[in-house]
């Protein structure tokens, strides 16, 4: 290593979120399940931690948290960079791309390719249930001389017999929706927006149903700001509606999908029966290009199980949890019980993760501290009177002068239909994502602390509270898959 390279820093990797072995990593793309196997795929850099020469990056597990990292799936072209999309299983070979003979349904990757002056969407697909790819025709399948016209995210609409597509206009600040029979040719449909937050260009559209709790369903657009987001910079905000097979209707306003400053490019997985999940990057555009970790740069969120609660005045909400395999990873727990006369002090063992379960009392103040050798490194406070949620996070070191990095980030704790707030904390080496009110409230932040953390402090003022902490065991990948190549 040269003495000018960087040095490498693994207290900073992630030990229950992806990561690459190295290089950039930017959004997740053509999240599918293939089977009993996912398969990421993810902006990539196969060259660099900068964004730069952006490919497909390819990583699969059993269980959606231990991954096995592959060779580049979908490589830059001489012709154009491969930009963000989505993946589908054709169950039926729709598409023809099938052959007699092979031991599985086509999957079809649907991406944008980006040339100097233009962006249109292109095809690529596999035979061998995801495993290796091959592009498709030279020519796009869909391209209207435009500039800025990418992100295209695919999916079966059973009703209308057909795929539908959402691309996004950035500029127009629209969402444009498409439909195909086969996933070759593609019919404009209807646009959608402008709506909600405009101030920056839309980017990473998504639209899919959920059930609420009586069952009924609805669709959601989700569709992520490049400004404007609840803490600055980028955000993803999402509508809750209807979807007649052509047009999607809003019935309420645009809301927050996530109040933190990490959170950006999330998408659904496809073919993940009885489930939905999403994962998205987790980062800011405000400063991904200068985050410190070597040799990689980057990380996703936990894949969050997805679903919908009606609030008391019947208005629609997006709930989020982590997913039920992450109670796979834990180890040790710790019973706690929270009064103002009796906080809680807890050493973090080097080498795990931490998820927290608590559940607040009507007029509790909940402080929250992560502390190192060289002080607080994270201060969380949850007023249940004051309807507010307070996360800060110092910027010292090699972030000190990064403008947007640290701060306060504040957010309005949902209204409580239970008696008690549940809040939910899981704490990575780098990042800590929270959901309270059964998932009604998200905020996820990286943190780059200035020495390993070691001691978590919890102290309540008037209530109380009462929940568990587990510590959770890296990741790894499953039984029966074997570590490949760096890609």
């Amino acid at each position: 290593m040269s003495s000018d390279a960087p040095t490498p820093t693994p207290a900073w990797r992630p030990l229950v979120h992806f990561t690459p072995r190295q290089h950039w990593i930017n959004d997740p793309n053509g999240l599918v399940q293939v089977g009993e196997v996912y398969h990421l795929f993810y902006q990539h850099n196969p060259q660099g931690r900068d964004h730069a020469n952006m490919s497909w990056g390819h990583a699969t597990s059993r269980d959606l948290l231990g991954w096995q990292e592959h060779d580049v799936a979908l490589p830059g072209r001489e012709a154009h960079a491969i930009f963000s999309g989505s993946a589908v299983v054709d169950t039926h070979n729709t598409s023809g791309l099938g052959q007699s003979g092979d031991a599985s349904p086509p999957v079809v990757a649907l991406y944008t390719g980006a040339g100097h002056y233009w962006q249109a969407q292109y095809l690529a697909y596999s035979r061998d249930a995801g495993e290796t790819w091959q592009f498709g025709p030279e020519q796009p399948v869909l391209d209207e001389g435009r500039a800025d016209f990418r992100d295209p995210k695919v999916f079966w609409h059973g009703p209308s017999g057909r795929w539908v597509k959402a691309v996004v206009y950035p500029d127009e600040r629209q969402v444009a929706l498409y439909g195909s029979p086969d996933l070759h040719v593609w019919t404009p449909l209807s646009v959608f927006g402008p709506a909600g937050e405009t101030g920056g260009i839309w980017e990473v559209p998504d639209l899919f149903p959920l059930t609420d709790e009586t069952g009924q369903e609805h669709w959601v657009l989700k569709v992520d700001v490049f400004a404007g987001g609840p803490q600055g910079g980028t955000g993803a905000q999402y509508f809750v509606g209807d979807f007649d097979g052509a047009v999607f209707t809003p019935r309420g306003p645009a809301r927050w999908a996530d109040y933190g400053k990490d959170f950006y490019a999330a998408i659904t997985w496809s073919g993940t029966p009885g489930r939905c999940l999403w994962t998205a990057w987790q980062s800011s555009w405000d400063y991904a290009t200068r985050l410190p970790t070597h040799p990689w740069r980057g990380a996703l969120t936990l894949a969050r199980e997805l679903g919908l609660r009606r609030d008391p005045d019947g208005g629609l909400w997006l709930t989020q949890l982590p997913l039920q395999e992450l109670d796979r990873l834990r180890g040790r727990r710790t019973p706690l019980h929270l009064t103002p006369d009796s906080p809680a002090t807890l050493p973090l063992p080097a080498g795990r993760a931490l998820d927290l379960d608590l559940r607040l009392a009507p007029g509790t103040v909940l402080t929250l501290r992560l502390t190192s050798v060289a002080g607080d490194e994270l201060t969380l406070r949850a007023d249940r009177a004051g309807g507010t949620l307070t996360l800060e996070r110092p910027a010292r070191g090699l972030l000190a002068d990064v403008a947007g990095f640290g701060g306060v980030h504040t957010a309005p704790l949902p209204p409580a239909i239970e008696r008690d707030l549940d809040l939910r904390l899981v704490l990575d080496t780098s990042s800590v994502e929270l959901f309270a009110g059964g998932g009604l409230l998200a905020l996820s932040d990286l943190l780059f602390p200035a020495a390993a953390p070691d001691t978590l402090r919890l102290s309540v003022d008037g209530g109380g509270a009462t929940g568990e902490a587990w510590t959770l065991r890296p990741a790894v990948p499953s039984p029966g898959e074997e570590e490949g190549e760096p890609a």
